[in-house]
Parts: structure tokens; sequence; C-alpha cells
């Protein structure tokens, strides 16, 4: 069911560019002097805190939870000193987030406030709706860094905000990506076409664009969506497919009209973590150490991993 859903909503579809003007990839920002662990696959040095609320911005308005670096771990803990990395995470088709939950934890505990809309769950999302929700949630961000009184004021570091999601979400970033040039980096898991074009926007990005897969992928496979998005952006881009990987292995649980693969979900995972959270970290300045995990030989020859890049 929730494979043939997604096939017919993504095999007809119209071409869309989303020009816009983008800012410089953001790999020139000082690096954060927030200490670090050594392997971003693993967790991160801050305890995670999240909290559930209604994000109001930009004309837009829908629940969301936020997963954030804090002072201690838990609902409503007060955020973690410093200027934080924000993060607008968007799910998949007919997916709740709480399906994402271990790696929105990661990237947090990493230092990345990462917002995560619930909007556009129904049968019949709209794609372009929903990036402009992950947009919204950006805006949000920016504003609540100067409203006296948030728990985010002065915590949020607006000069690197990124945007990711899975499936139909992944491909609703990159569209959301083409639309705001204070997005310094992208990165998708299992990224499926939309409407407007996920590949047609891909093609106007400048800044940096990563796109993971999985090989034994049968909802959103790599040769129909990722790669061609691949193809379509001219540089700043890598595509790194995790061997066996699944569509469904980049969530915490599968439900019906899911797939399998030839690797576990806990490996996918991992995979996943350490790839995702050294790309967001390195592209958005907040840790140059990664530069070898992200376009070296690190990367290059990560066990599970095919990389291919356009540096």
């Amino acid at each position: 069911m929730f494979r043939t859903l997604l096939r017919s909503m993504t095999a007809v579809l119209l071409t869309a560019a989303a020009a816009s003007t983008l800012a410089p990839a953001a790999e020139a920002h000082p690096a954060s002097p927030t200490v670090r662990a050594a392997d971003p696959s693993s967790t991160g040095s801050f305890p995670v805190a999240y909290t559930d609320l209604t994000v109001s911005a930009a004309g837009r308005s829908y629940s969301a939870r936020v997963w954030y670096p804090g002072t201690t771990a838990g609902a409503n803990a007060p955020v973690a000193a410093g200027a934080h990395p924000g993060l607008a995470f968007g799910h998949g088709f007919f997916q709740a987030i709480t399906q994402y939950e271990s790696l929105l934890k990661h990237y947090a505990s990493w230092g990345v406030i990462t917002v995560a809309p619930k909007s556009q769950g129904g049968l019949f999302p709209s794609h372009s709706a929903f990036a402009d929700d992950l947009n919204a949630a950006l805006t949000w961000l920016t504003t609540q860094n100067t409203t006296s009184g948030s728990r985010f004021a002065d915590r949020v570091d607006t000069g690197r905000l990124a945007l990711s999601g899975h499936s139909m979400g992944g491909g609703a970033a990159l569209v959301a990506a083409g639309r705001n040039p204070a997005v310094r980096s992208v990165t998708t898991l299992a990224a499926a076409e939309t409407n407007p074009s996920a590949v047609t926007a891909s093609a106007t990005l400048g800044i940096p664009v990563q796109y993971v897969g999985g090989s034994a992928d049968s909802v959103a496979g790599v040769a129909a969506n990722q790669q061609k998005m691949y193809d379509a952006k001219p540089s700043h881009t890598q595509l790194r497919v995790i061997t066996g990987g699944f569509h469904c292995g980049f969530e915490d649980s599968s439900g019906i009209g899911c797939d399998s693969g030839s690797v576990t979900r806990a490996v996918q995972l991992k995979l996943t973590y350490g790839v995702t959270t050294s790309w967001l970290l390195h592209t958005l300045g907040a840790d140059t150490s990664f530069y070898d995990q992200v376009w070296g030989s690190a990367a290059q020859n990560l066990s599970g991993v095919v990389y291919s890049a356009k540096p």
C-alpha cells in the first residue's frame, strides 16, 4: 500500500525550476570551539532535550517537535550554552516524525537544533507546501533567536542553517533549499522525486548537497531518484549509497508497505549517523576536522558505503 501510493504520487510530475540567488557555501565559517566526539556515528557530547510546540512563521502554522542540545536531557530543559546550527527535517510520505527519533536525537547530541514539522502527514500531501513548512521552521528558529524569553534566544547560529528529510521529505528539502537563500547545506535520505521536481531543484543549488540512498531500496530507488538528483547538481555534492540499505532502514521501525535489505537497520542507521553528521558539521563550518570523512580517503573508503562526489 505504502509503496503503491508513493510510486503513484511521484510517477506523474510537473517540472518546476526553483531558481534563487544562493549564498556561497558555508565552509568558510570559522570552526566552533565546541569539543566534539571523534566518531560522528557515535553519540555526541551534548545531553539531548526536546520540546513540542506550534511553529508559526512565514504564513505557516503547524505542530512540531524540536530536538536540541540541552543542559540536561529530557523535555523542556534549557538549551546548552552557545549558538548552535539549525536544521529542519522533513518526514517521509505518511510517516510520523517519531519514526526518526533516533536520528534527530543523534543530531541534537552533536549540537544541532532540529525542527521536525508534523505537517503534510496525510494521504495527499502537498510537496510544495511541505517545502514551505520546512523553510518556515528555519524562519521560526531565526526569529526565536532574537525573541526575549524564548528558550532559543541567543542559542541559534543563524548563519548555519540546513535542511534534511527522508523520501518525500528529502525531495521537499531540495525544493525548499531552492527557495531559501539562508540555507547553507542539505543532506537527504532516500530522497524521492516530488512535485515540484526535486531533480530540477537540485540543478539550481549552489550550496553543498548530499544524497544518501540504499542499494536495495525498492520504494524510492537510487537510479530513479537520488542518482538523477546527483547528476543534475553541478558541484559541491556527493552521492553515498549504503550497500544493502533499504528505504525504511532510515527509520526506527518498519510499517505496512515497507521494504527490506541485506543489512540490519542498526547497521544502516549507524552508517547514516556518520555520513550525515560529518556532512552537516563540516559543510556548515561547525567542525572543519571532518573534512576527511566528507571529501577525503576516510569517506571514499568507508566500508559498506559507495562514494561518488563532485567537490
